[in-house]
């Protein structure tokens, strides 16, 4: 519940922030881009379907946070979850695994000659 509450608060939130970025607040912007010399709905109309849809997403925003903070999983879920990693920290480890060899080393090689200058 809380993962498919967390996809859906995601996808309104790029649905807002595209909404958000399409406003003008001086009259212009892309919607006037979109309508062109056509305007079926007029710029008013436009400019209000966008203004209601812009609150009803924010809202949805804050209703979705609030209902996934109510279906986050429960403190005894999360105490499983803890006490299955103390078993995983606390399991023996195999003593069989051989040693890495060391490094052979290579013989150091002698300085450059010089002219003696």
């Amino acid at each position: 519940m809380y993962l498919a509450l967390t996809i859906i608060i995601i996808l309104v939130s790029i649905l807002l922030s595209l909404i958000v970025l399409i406003q003008n607040p001086k009259g212009g912007g892309i919607v006037s881009g979109i309508i062109g010399s056509s305007q079926v709905m007029g710029v008013k109309k436009t400019s209000d379907f966008i203004e209601k849809l812009t609150w009803g997403l924010a809202i949805s925003l804050v209703v979705l946070c609030l209902a996934a903070s109510f279906s986050l999983p429960s403190s005894e879920d999360r105490k499983m979850g803890s006490s299955m990693q103390e078993q995983i920290e606390n399991s023996t480890t195999p003593t069989n695994i051989p040693a890495p060899a060391p490094a052979q080393q290579q013989p150091a090689s002698p300085p450059p000659a010089g002219d003696g200058q």
